[in-house]
């Protein structure tokens, strides 16, 4: 074992762990992280799940924690030797855990860790040899600029009081630290708000021409609004810049469909998909924070938007609010939701089109991913998330009276059945089947787990599965992706429903300046480890980068001042929002 790790890192020099144990300690910088409390005790009514480990909320301790069960929901306790016990909900429905633990796998890890192995899990990031998942989706922060100021936010650069915005090079020294994974690349360039900067189509190109795959932008959309308000043709020619550099697909906030659920883009939302029509910019993500009471009674109208702009919404991916600071238990109850309530939210609010049964978990994509690598012999790029980290479904949106109904693939796919038909056909091919007589197989069983009658009247699923697999015709396949919306949740940790295990799977990373490559829920978690200590590093005094860029690139001078009337008497605001009331 020893011989084949040395073989992987041959040629590459590890990183320095961030930390070092010992004496019983961990020692992260200039702080002691403790070790250890007891394994917190469950009363009769009260079923025990699993034993993990999470951390205290307090002072970051390594606790032992249970998962467990009681009134059909789960919840994780820890007890801090010096800051008592926490409990928090870990997950809403424990059916709905146990559907999807069922579709759990261990992930292959990356091919080459990147940092010596000094502290135990989640002090030793990133990324270290107990990892279990290789890079899915990287962020890449290019700017903690931002043109909004919101309450919650401690990252953008007046907060933090530098800014962070690494140059040309160091982000192709990044790149070039992603590629060591031997995978295909996928990087979300965020922020801050990425479009404030002067260079970002650069920045995209460096990134093509340095072998990324799919690069998607995140941002709150207010850069396209902005322009589009003072000059349209302006605004339409950026994104066209965009687009052409190699943006593939826009990340988006949007938190509702009202200015009560979304009073952070909401008036903006319109320009900005209109300038994105007018660039072909067509492949866009909603994303909303769903936060329990502030906006969990606006997800089925979130969705119905979508469906009302599909030429250019391809997806939405519902985020449940990561609670960040100290927060008090009752506190926590009233904004806290799952990713169970989500999808029974969805399912209520659709009238029940899209059915909490539905949903299926990351891990059941690994089957397919197996498969394709038993048929073809070549590694494929794989995603082995914990059963708790996210959930996803295609719905097929067809028009009745002018009002979308959708119509979920499980209403008219056996998935279950298929999934369970595709793992038994690779565990064929793995003990030397003929490829060429089960992929013929596959061909002519696909078509049973089918049910014409209950799918789309106006589309044939296994037609468009035989032109792509037998064909190579990918214009059914492109028909398909644009009759349709992928429904995807992830949700992030915090301190108080954190689990270890979680973070070992974890493959949505961050790629950072000093060549390391961190767990998002590390990275954002413990903010003041990771996070706010890599951007410190590689800070640029605000005194400096006023020098240099001038005083309106930064403070007061360059934030957003909405004229929120002016927004809504525009054409295309009202119609945008006609079919949604407040």
């Amino acid at each position: 074992m020893a011989q084949v790790e040395a073989e992987k890192t041959k040629g590459f020099r590890l990183l320095p762990a961030p930390s070092k144990f010992e004496d019983g300690l961990v020692k992260f910088g200039d702080r002691d992280i403790k070790i250890g409390g007891p394994l917190p005790k469950l009363s009769e009514d009260e079923k025990l799940i699993r034993v993990t480990h999470s951390l205290c909320p307090a002072c970051y301790r390594l606790l032992p924690a249970t998962i467990f069960e009681k009134d059909e929901k789960m919840y994780i306790r820890k007890i801090c030797p010096e800051h008592g016990e926490f409990e928090d909900l870990y997950y809403g429905d424990v059916g709905m855990y146990y559907k999807f633990d069922y579709w759990e796998y261990e992930g292959k890890g990356p091919k080459v860790p990147y940092v010596d192995l000094k502290s135990p899990c989640p002090y030793n990031c990133g990324l270290c040899p107990m990892h279990h998942q290789h890079s899915a989706l990287v962020n890449l922060v290019i700017t903690n600029r931002c043109d909004l100021s919101c309450w919650y936010c401690f990252f953008y650069a007046e907060k933090a009081g530098y800014v962070f915005e690494p140059t040309l090079e160091q982000i192709k020294f990044m790149v070039d630290q992603l590629k060591r994974q031997d995978t295909t690349l996928v990087i979300q360039v965020t922020g801050g708000e990425p479009t404030l900067r002067e260079d970002i189509v650069e920045v995209i190109k460096l990134l093509r021409e340095s072998g990324v795959k799919h690069v998607q932008l995140n941002s709150w959309g207010g850069t396209f609004a902005k322009m589009y308000m003072s000059d349209p043709d302006k605004a339409i020619r950026y994104a066209i810049a965009l687009r052409e550099a190699g943006v593939n697909t826009v990340y988006m906030s949007f938190d509702g469909t009202t200015r009560k659920t979304n009073p952070k883009n909401h008036w903006e939302i319109p320009y900005t998909l209109e300038v994105f029509r007018r660039a072909g910019m067509t492949s866009v993500v909603l994303v909303p924070t769903v936060i329990k009471t502030v906006n969990d009674h606006d997800l089925g109208n979130i969705v119905k938007f979508a469906a009302r702009n599909m030429d250019v919404v391809r997806a939405i991916n519902f985020q449940p609010v990561s609670l960040t600071g100290m927060m008090k238990r009752n506190m926590r109850a009233k904004f806290r939701i799952t990713i169970p309530e989500v999808l029974k939210n969805v399912e209520d609010q659709t009238d029940g089109e899209i059915s909490r049964d539905s949903w299926y978990p990351i891990g059941t994509s690994v089957v397919f991913s197996r498969l394709v690598e038993a048929l073809t012999g070549k590694e494929q790029f794989e995603m082995a998330n914990h059963p708790s980290c996210g959930a996803g479904t295609y719905v097929y949106v067809e028009w009745r009276n002018r009002e979308p109904h959708f119509i979920p693939i499980s209403k008219f796919i056996d998935l279950e059945g298929l999934l369970e038909y595709f793992k038994e056909k690779a565990e064929e091919l793995k003990e030397g089947a003929n490829k060429y007589w089960i992929g013929m197989k596959l061909l002519y069983n696909v078509r049973k787990f089918i049910d014409k009658e209950k799918g789309p009247k106006d589309f044939d699923v296994y037609k468009m599965l035989y032109n792509v697999v037998v064909s190579h015709n990918y214009e059914a396949l492109g028909e398909w992706h644009y009759r349709t919306l992928f429904l995807g949740t992830m949700h992030f940790m915090d301190l108080y429903n954190y689990d270890i295990n979680r973070v070992m799977r974890c493959d949505i990373h961050y790629v950072v300046p000093d060549g390391r490559v961190i767990p998002f829920c590390t990275y954002n978690v413990l903010n003041d480890l990771y996070r706010d200590k890599v951007l410190r590093e590689y800070q640029i005094p605000l005194d400096d980068w006023i020098k240099k860029h001038g005083e309106n690139s930064l403070g007061d001078a360059m934030k957003y001042r909405r004229v929120a009337s002016v927004l809504e008497k525009g054409d295309i605001y009202i119609e945008t929002y006609k079919y949604f009331n407040e």
